[in-house]
């Protein structure tokens, strides 16, 4: 059994009105009638179709960041000094090339060493509510310090990042123009988080919401409406169109193998149990394989699994398709500043 993702193969097969057959045994998450969180949730999906326009507003470019510090932390980024053994740099997980993740599973650090969840995207990061699947860090900044410090990820120490920096001439003239010579974990955190503020994507769909009625093909749009429709846009709002809540994988159709405690790790509370932070959906695309667990491969495949753990029901593979489609509207544009000197 897989210890982390929803297993496929338990999806039935469902009436076209999305009623389930008769036979199949199946657990409501939480109780329909017991617990007022899920009916509010199901009432909440059942209203988005009236309002859900609104419910997702558009990105654009950004200028609220400070610019030196910004390229600043640009290099910091791609540098894999601040790793133990020089070998793992941010860029390693997060690759701004190609969706602003690693493509796998679970990350790969310092000596081999694999992580436990799939690595997210940094790209619009700065839109997420908090850090992390779980939540652990507030805020960009306090998010650079975790992997630098992840004995599994780059297992390093600031006091010996800051020996190695110090050594080079271009860092002690940048903080010291920008940081009054101050080389610490804040600055270099700061510095940083700066850049990550700058890795915003905007897309078509953007263009779209802002009135371009020309920026979507007919079939995005029939799949932007189904989105809508089935309740997707419950979760996966705001500007990140996801980012800003966290959820439980089975909603409506629960499985239970989860193994990762999510949220839990962090608070102890086991109303947070298996509680994860909603995934942003830009460049969603791009960011292959899918969930917490990177063992879904294919959006496909992960659309119609939300779709029925989720939502409670099976999409036809016409609606997937055109779901599908809409999401790859929300591929973005390059960051700027990743062409910036």
């Amino acid at each position: 059994m897989n210890n982390y993702t929803l297993k496929k193969h338990h999806i039935p097969n469902i009436t076209s009105r999305g009623t389930f057959k008769r036979g199949f045994k199946y657990n409501i998450a939480f109780g329909l009638v017991k617990n007022t969180l899920f009916t509010g949730f199901l009432l909440f999906g059942f209203a988005t179709q009236s309002f859900a326009q609104g419910l997702i507003t558009p990105i654009g470019e950004v200028k609220d960041f400070d610019k030196d510090k910004a390229m600043l932390g640009k290099m910091l980024f791609f540098d894999s000094r601040l790793s133990k053994d020089d070998t793992v740099s941010c860029a390693t997980c997060h690759d701004l090339e190609n969706g602003g993740d690693d493509s796998l599973p679970v990350s790969v650090g310092i000596d081999g060493k694999k992580g436990e969840v799939n690595a997210p995207t940094i790209l619009n990061a700065r839109y997420n509510f908090v850090q992390f699947w779980d939540g652990r860090a507030k805020t960009l900044q306090e998010q650079a310090s975790f992997p630098v410090k992840n004995p599994v990820e780059m297992g390093s120490e600031f006091k010996d990042i800051i020996k190695k920096l110090q050594k080079d001439e271009f860092y002690t003239e940048r903080f010291g123009k920008l940081y009054e010579g101050q080389i610490t974990e804040e600055t270099i955190t700061h510095a940083i988080a700066e850049f990550e503020k700058a890795l915003v994507t905007p897309s078509r769909f953007d263009r779209y919401l802002l009135g371009d009625d020309d920026a979507l093909s007919a079939e995005e749009k029939q799949g932007y409406e189904l989105f809508k429709s089935h309740g997707c846009v419950s979760c996966h709002n705001g500007r990140n169109i996801g980012g800003n809540l966290y959820q439980k994988l089975g909603i409506v159709i629960s499985e239970e193998n989860e193994k990762w405690e999510g949220r839990f790790a962090v608070t102890k509370n086991k109303d947070d149990l298996y509680y994860l932070k909603v995934p942003t959906l830009r460049n969603i695309s791009k960011t292959a394989p899918y969930l917490h667990s990177g063992n879904v491969k294919t959006l496909k495949e992960t659309i119609e699994m939300m779709g029925y753990y989720q939502l409670g029901i099976v999409l036809s593979k016409d609606q997937i398709a055109k779901i599908e489609a809409f999401l790859k509207s929300l591929d973005g544009e390059r960051p700027k500043i990743l062409d910036q000197q």
